[in-house]
């Protein structure tokens, strides 16, 4: 199964949504199409599992990066926290143009909603530990906020590659960004 997803992964990024099959994948496995539909019944099925392992690879490495700096708080953690979000959009590009570019939006929605829920549970928790340290009346509403923004940033950066934006200067203005809002 595992050599199936796998090879789903690859056919994805190679070939794209619209020529991603069954065939495709059976043939990148090294398997018959007739082997591949003992593990999934579709294509369907291996998208899912393929998107799905995508977003909480993507998850558990902000999640972490966030949670090692729980204790923390400011410009550090924050700039920590959107560079673990770069460094997982990063790893794998061409999967993210993909998931975000390709296909269909009901396929990644729910998944990259998880992701969005499970740090902004965190962020908000983290908030409401300091509320003293930001004048926002509510963390849930901050966190919705800030994580929508950070994530969308960054997204954007790495399917863009704009030249005149450095990673370093996009990380200083997102922790602007997120400080000004805070503070505001």
């Amino acid at each position: 199964m595992e050599r199936i997803v796998a090879a789903g992964r690859g056919v994805l990024v190679e070939h794209g949504y619209d020529a991603f099959s069954t065939n495709r994948v059976a043939t990148a496995a090294g398997i018959s199409p007739g082997s591949l539909y003992q593990y999934f019944p579709d294509k369907a099925a291996i998208l899912d599992v393929v998107i799905d392992r995508y977003w909480e690879e993507v998850a558990e490495r902000v999640a972490a990066a966030l949670s090692e700096r729980i204790a923390d708080f400011g410009p550090g953690m924050v700039r920590d926290t959107a560079d673990a979000l770069l460094s997982a959009l990063e790893a794998d590009r061409e999967l993210l143009r993909v998931v975000a570019e390709e296909l269909p939006i009901h396929r990644s929605r729910e998944r990259r909603a998880a992701l969005e829920r499970r740090v902004r549970e965190l962020a908000a928790t983290y908030l409401a530990a300091r509320r003293e340290s930001t004048r926002r009346p509510d963390p849930a509403t901050a966190a919705w906020v800030v994580v929508l923004a950070v994530e969308n940033l960054a997204m954007r950066w790495v399917l863009d590659q704009p030249a005149a934006v450095t990673r370093d200067a996009l990380l200083d203005e997102m922790v602007a960004l997120v400080g000004g809002y805070l503070l505001a």
